[in-house]
């Protein structure tokens, strides 16, 4: 027996609904890839569902951006404005830029040099040597920072090292005050510092 004629409505059942469309979606792109094969066509599929999800499927030897401009071009429909035109031709401009900036990154790497005319190979020359010289004024740059950092920070060591002596000795005289005090206070006099001239004498009696 042959399978029952189905009738092309709206199915109402959710579930059912889900389910026909995940077995017909697999098999519009089962036959778009065989048709792709068999018959060496330019296939383009795009899909959405209720739930908002997009299927698609292109031929491998034409991406979709080219198929849509071949669309255009044939059935005459405007797909895109005049703005979205000035945006395609201004990502293929930047496009092209990056290109030839990568092209550039490798010549100046030294690959890719083999195909590069006399001319083309001392520009790339001169390039380098430029770049050479900013890298070597940046490090004598970095070079003489850190010899300033370097000596501000000796000096500053020297500094502190001169101020922690200034208090040690401040803190030694005021322990060795603190002693003379506080025997003066337990003998019940003042013990008298030497004068240098007296000093000097009594160095001279004792020598005679």
């Amino acid at each position: 027996m042959g399978r029952g004629k189905i009738e092309i409505k709206r199915i109402e059942n959710a579930n059912n609904r889900v389910v026909t469309f995940s077995k017909r979606r697999n098999g519009l792109v089962k036959k778009a890839k065989e048709i792709t094969v068999l018959c060496d066509a330019k296939v383009a599929l795009i899909i959405f569902a209720s739930n908002g999800k997009m299927v698609d499927y292109c031929c491998p030897s034409m991406d979709l951006g080219a198929m849509l401009d071949q669309y255009q071009k044939l059935s005459g429909k405007k797909l895109w404005d005049a703005k979205h035109e000035n945006l395609s031709n201004e990502i293929d401009r930047i496009k092209k830029e990056y290109d030839s900036l990568q092209l550039e990154l490798r010549h100046l790497k030294g690959e890719d040099i083999q195909s590069l005319n006399l001319k083309n190979l001392m520009a790339v020359e001169h390039a380098i040597e430029h770049g050479l010289d900013k890298v070597r004024d940046h490090q004598m740059e970095l070079l003489n920072s850190k010899r300033r950092n370097d000596k501000m920070i000796m000096e500053e060591h020297r500094q502190l090292t001169f101020q922690l002596q200034q208090q040690d000795m401040a803190i030694a005289s005021n322990a060795r005050g603190m002693m003379m005090r506080d025997h003066d206070g337990q003998f019940g006099y003042r013990v008298q510092p030497i004068q240098p001239n007296l000093q000097e004498k009594i160095m001279s009696l004792v020598i005679d």
